[in-house]
């Protein structure tokens, strides 16, 4: 980061959140951010580092770029608009109860994988002891 301006690099975002130019590259053709010009060079203001971190973290829990686009795009509209915060909230509704059944399924599986590891294992237990 420059210190005085408070832009970074297109290299020293994909170095802090360890992601490929290319990734970002990606996310600014589909309007996601929208560094500014030098030249050649891209410069990025803390509104694309704080948008780059919001389109990870949406990407981690599963949304897809579009539902990740209308999220992000929220950050730069005025606060309290109904129809954003009620399409914000079902989202999250969603994502939740996605997450929770990945939960159980996850723990179901795991215990299953349990038990059948108990029963490998007491098998191989007594063919030992023949």
């Amino acid at each position: 980061m420059s210190a005085e301006s408070g832009t970074w690099t297109i290299t020293e975002l994909a170095s802090e959140y360890d992601v490929t130019l290319r990734t970002i590259r990606f996310y600014e053709d589909r309007g996601l951010l929208t560094p500014e010009r030098r030249g050649t060079a891209r410069v990025y203001h803390p509104r694309d580092r704080v948008r780059l971190a919001l389109i990870l973290r949406g990407k981690r829990l599963g949304f897809s770029l579009d539902e990740i686009a209308t999220i992000v795009d929220m950050y730069d509209a005025e606060p309290g608009e109904e129809g954003q915060l009620v399409y914000l909230l079902d989202q999250i509704a969603v994502r939740r109860a996605d997450l929770e059944q990945r939960r159980r399924d996850l723990d179901q599986t795991l215990d299953d994988l349990a038990d059948v590891a108990r029963r490998c294992q007491a098998d191989l237990d007594n063919l030992r002891s023949r």
